[in-house]
């Protein structure tokens, strides 16, 4: 008979982190399970005060090649993946003197971490775990006889295993430990492939994991399921409200990348992944008043994002109005507790805002990769064009513009002046219909459009929206170039003493 309650006889302990492992041995000795160990597991064991084999003893080798091997020989894989029903492998087991493990202890090596410490090449590889991913690998195919702890992360669950069951394990249990096993070598290996491939561009295979999985309530709609993947915890801290959706990581992914163009102090709203309102200003409340006034209508119930601490004297102003998420640097005490009011208000502290440098979605029956566009156009970036020159606020307006319409869904335009977004027209499937929406959208707010600029994300084929921002009273435009027809556009604004640069990169957002 194979599977069902197996107890906890023998354990192989191999960790590179040795933390919370003498909880784990005291049980283990309480419980009488015979421990094998190796090198510096083993030295803790025996401190403890407790009897253990030695992995050196039982294979006949020392550690060997500065520890590359250790538990690499059959007495050590054999005792794991021997089938203890089979007849044959329980009568070779006996006569080659091997011990069946029913317990596998294992903290890999922590490759991933030290990609992220500035380690050096040998570094790295030294950290690529071999034998304990090997020791996981085996205990995860013999779950019908053996359970395997893949990560200090599950010792609670041993922990409460050891204590409430004694030592037992059901068939059940220890598939599900061999499913979390398989997973994070998965993953590791992941990791590895991913720096190795580093700069390759002949690697023809897509290879993407996280390390975790958080549920949401559902997907873009309620008939949607929806999961994350990752860790949020190390982007920024929920201080309060209700549990984040998935729309709401598209917003609040959507913030962090516009706001992270800005070094002024900014404010920005955000609905549907493009900014409704924005403004950079030293004086924070002027900002936010102005941030708001771009599209009061929009911000409601959308996300609020700034690169500053926000202080009471905002928190007052921002708190008069209905939002569902508020993210931050830092807050005040009593901001927070005014922004704290409303129960489900979900309010976010930055902690380091990090994004993959590749980007990826699925589609037909495959993936799109690309790099993330990181690209910020300053000043000395722009080409002027035309005989009129831009002035440094129009330069100083044309380079804010440039950033929020890079962030802004195609077909884009955004009109702006003085540090503030005035209006944009998104997601258009013409031009000159983008622009149209701006300008209409400006004026129905009540802004004067005389002395605004404006930027495009893509060059425009035809000069017609020139033409249709000069009678509106723009005075400098922004676009990438690289249209055949661009001289034309360049002709028009010689003709009405338009300034006009150039920056040489489309930002087309899909």
């Amino acid at each position: 008979m194979t599977g069902g309650s197996k107890r906890i006889k023998t354990a192989l302990i191999s960790v590179y982190n040795k933390e919370r492992l003498e909880e784990i041995i005291k049980r283990l000795n309480d419980l009488q399970i015979l421990m094998y160990s190796t090198g510096g597991t083993l030295d803790v064991i025996v401190k403890q005060g407790v009897q253990a084999e030695s992995i050196e003893l039982l294979t006949g080798y020392p550690s060997i090649f500065g520890g590359r091997v250790k538990t690499l020989h059959p007495k050590v894989f054999g005792g794991i993946l021997a089938r203890r029903t089979n007849v044959q492998d329980s009568w070779q087991l006996e006569q080659y003197g091997i011990p069946g493990f029913d317990l596998i202890i294992v903290d890999l090596y922590p490759f991933e971490e030290t990609l992220t410490m500035g380690a050096t090449p040998e570094e790295i590889i030294e950290k690529i775990d071999i034998g304990g991913i090997a020791l996981i690998r085996a205990a995860a195919k013999n779950y019908n006889d053996v359970l395997i702890i893949s990560s200090r992360n599950q010792y609670d669950d041993l922990i409460k295993l050891l204590d409430e069951k004694k030592g037992e394990s059901e068939l059940e249990e220890r598939r599900r430990y061999a499913t979390k096993a398989f997973c994070l070598t998965s993953h590791y290996d992941s990791c590895i492939f991913n720096y190795f491939k580093l700069g390759e561009t002949t690697v023809d295979t897509f290879d993407q994991t996280a390390s975790s999985a958080v549920s949401l309530r559902y997907g873009e709609n309620p008939h949607q399921k929806g999961t994350f993947y990752g860790k949020l915890e190390d982007i920024f801290s929920q201080l309060h409200g209700k549990e984040i959706s998935y729309n709401n990581l598209l917003d609040i992914d959507a913030a962090l990348n516009l706001i992270n163009d800005f070094a002024e102090p900014t404010y920005a709203t955000l609905k549907h992944n493009n900014a409704c309102g924005c403004a950079s200003d030293e004086n924070l409340a002027k900002a936010w008043k102005k941030t708001l006034a771009g599209d009061p209508i929009s911000a409601f119930g959308g996300i609020i994002i700034t690169n500053r601490e926000v202080d009471e004297v905002c928190a007052g102003e921002i708190n008069k109005l209905f939002f569902e998420i508020i993210i931050a640097p830092a807050y005040s005490d009593k901001a927070l507790e005014l922004l704290q009011s409303k129960k489900n208000r979900i309010i976010l502290k930055i902690k380091n805002f990090y994004c993959f440098e590749k980007q990826f979605r699925s589609l037909l029956n495959g993936v799109l990769v690309q790099d993330k566009d990181i690209v910020t156009e300053t000043i000395g970036n722009l080409n002027a064009v035309t005989n009129a020159k831009a002035s440094d606020r129009e330069l100083e307006d044309l380079i804010f513009a440039n950033k929020l319409v890079k962030h802004s869904k195609s077909n884009a335009i955004v009109l702006v002046k003085n540090k503030q977004l005035l209006a944009s027209g998104i997601g258009q499937t013409s031009r000159v219909d983008a622009l149209k929406q701006a300008i209409e959208k400006a004026k129905s707010f009540g802004f004067d459009l005389q002395g605004a600029v404006m930027a495009s994300e893509a060059y425009f084929p035809f000069p017609d929206c020139v033409e249709i921002a000069y009678r509106a009273g723009i005075t400098a435009i922004v676009q990438p170039g690289g249209s055949i027809k661009d001289q034309e556009s360049i002709d028009y604004c010689n003709a009405n003493n338009i300034a006009m640069v150039f920056t040489g990169n489309r930002h087309f957002k899909h």
